[in-house]
């Protein structure tokens, strides 16, 4: 009798069925419930101690003294703040020296400015501070009454009196009435008065005082209208000063005119000793 041979698959009980699917299961459990866990892992807080960054600002270092005096610049001492910490004094003849010394030795030599030195004898007494315009011209010129009849020339003037504006020369007129008596004063500025207007005037009348500002003298003699020979007297109106409490020659402008002026003739005649310097 024969074998038959026969193939067969020997199929997995319910009970090995059901503990396979329960196994399988609880794998696949874990997993998501790990990823989940990975997913929803909470952040660590920041600790208490730890700080949040705050804004930086760079703060600028103290300057010292000497920092503060080098940036600094310097201030000008002004005329006010000089005249508040001590009187003013008035003008000698050698504050005169001396600021025509300071002009001229930019572009003079240690010869020339010697030459321009003038003598003591050319001055006259000046001004205290006590007189009046009328009572100085007196002390200075006693005999102006004589010296005024015996002049009779034309285009020319006994005595100059030198001032820094229009305004100031019109004061100076009218304080001086009782020196000057019957003398004939001339205006000698440019305000409202051309050049050649008081050529012409000087041209036809004898005057005795002229009153003005140096710019316009110094015109007047460029053009022939006024000579300075038989000048005698030449009075600056040194120590007034204007709102800004400025002197005359503390004007950097009226002091340039002032020694061109003295360059036309002056410095000659002081040293011939035929004019005297007064400083009012």
């Amino acid at each position: 009798m024969g074998y038959v041979s026969s193939s067969y698959t020997v199929l997995p009980t319910w009970t090995e069925v059901k503990k396979a699917n329960i196994e399988a299961s609880d794998g696949e459990g874990r997993g998501d419930t790990e990823m989940m866990q990975q997913e929803t892992a909470p952040v660590p807080a920041l600790s208490k101690k730890t700080k949040q960054p705050k804004e930086c600002f760079l703060i600028k270092p103290k300057e010292t003294s000497e920092d503060a005096t080098k940036t600094r610049k310097r201030r000008k001492k002004k005329i006010t703040d000089v005249l508040a910490k001590s009187e003013p004094k008035p003008g000698t003849p050698e504050d005169l020296q001396k600021l025509m010394k300071d002009y001229f030795s930019s572009n003079r030599s240690v010869i020339e400015l010697e030459e321009l030195n003038l003598p003591d004898s050319c001055f006259l007494k000046a001004n205290d501070l006590t007189h009046s315009l009328s009572s100085y011209l007196k002390e200075i010129c006693p005999k102006w009454v004589k010296l005024r009849k015996n002049h009779s020339e034309k285009k020319s003037v006994l005595m100059l009196i030198i001032c820094g504006s229009a305004v100031r020369a019109l004061e100076l007129i009218r304080s001086m009435t009782a020196f000057r008596g019957d003398s004939k004063v001339m205006k000698l500025f440019a305000k409202h008065i051309k050049v050649q207007e008081q050529v012409k005037l000087l041209e036809k009348r004898v005057v005795h005082l002229g009153v003005g500002t140096p710019g316009r003298i110094k015109e007047l003699i460029k053009q022939g209208g006024l000579n300075l020979n038989p000048l005698k007297f030449l009075v600056f109106d040194w120590n007034w000063r204007d709102q800004k409490l400025r002197r005359m020659m503390d004007i950097p402008e009226i002091r340039k005119e002032v020694f061109e002026l003295l360059e036309m003739g002056v410095f000659s005649l002081c040293k011939s000793e035929s004019l005297k310097l007064g400083l009012f």
